[in-house]
C-alpha cells in the first residue's frame, strides 16, 4: 500500500506515444476490451514487460540456478491463466498484451455471457453486480486466476440475481426457431 501522499503510476508510457501505428493499435485494443483510458492499458504492458525481463534474465543464468525461480514464474503465470502448466520461458516470452487483457474480470465477464458488450460488463462490475466467491467485485481490471474463473456470479445481494430480472432475460440464448 505506502503512503498515500507518495502514490506512484504503475505503468510506463510509450517511448513515441504519437505514432501513428501506436496510436491505432492502442485505440482498437481500447474499444475491443472496453477500457476507460490508455492508463490501463499501459498498466498491462508494464506487468508483462516485468514478466519478459524477468524471463530473460533467468534464460542468462546456468540452468541449475535458474530451476527454482523458473517453477516459481511458470506456477505464478499459470494460475493467472497466462500461460499453460507446462509452459517454458520461451511461452513466457510471447506472452502479448492481448493475453493480458483477456485475464480482467471485465472480459471474462463478457466471454461468460453475462454481459452483453463490453461496457455493459464494465458497468455492471463497477455498480457492484457481481461477485467471485461470494465477495462482491468492483475493479473491472482484476486479473482473474484459474480458480476464481468458475465462481463467478451475480451478488447475491443484486437485483440481477434473480432469474426473472430483465437484463438475465436478454441474456439467455433465444431458443426456437
Amino acid at each position: 500500500m505506502g503512503d498515500p501522499k507518495r502514490q506512484r503510476k504503475k505503468y510506463v508510457t510509450p517511448k513515441y506515444p504519437w505514432s501513428r501505428g501506436e496510436l491505432d493499435a492502442e485505440i482498437r485494443l481500447i474499444g475491443d476490451y472496453g477500457l476507460r483510458n490508455k492508463h490501463e492499458l499501459w498498466r498491462h504492458y508494464t506487468e508483462l514487460s516485468k514478466y519478459r525481463a524477468l524471463a530473460r534474465k533467468l534464460l542468462g543464468k546456468t540452468a541449475e540456478e535458474r530451476v527454482e525461480a523458473e517453477k516459481q514464474l511458470i506456477s505464478k503465470l499459470y494460475s493467472s491463466g497466462l500461460v499453460s502448466e507446462n509452459a517454458s520461458l520461451d511461452d513466457v516470452l510471447d506472452l502479448s498484451i492481448k493475453d493480458a487483457l483477456e485475464r480482467r474480470l471485465q472480459s471474462i465477464v463478457l466471454r461468460q455471457g453475462l454481459a452483453k458488450s463490453p461496457q455493459q460488463a464494465r458497468q455492471l462490475i463497477v455498480h457492484g453486480h457481481l461477485s467471485i466467491k461470494g465477495k462482491r467485485v468492483k475493479s473491472p481490471s482484476r486479473i482473474v486466476s484459474r480458480d476464481e474463473e468458475n465462481a463467478l456470479t451475480y451478488a447475491s445481494t443484486s437485483r440481477l440475481s434473480n432469474q426473472d430480472h430483465p437484463l438475465r432475460k436478454d441474456l439467455s440464448p433465444q431458443t426456437g426457431s
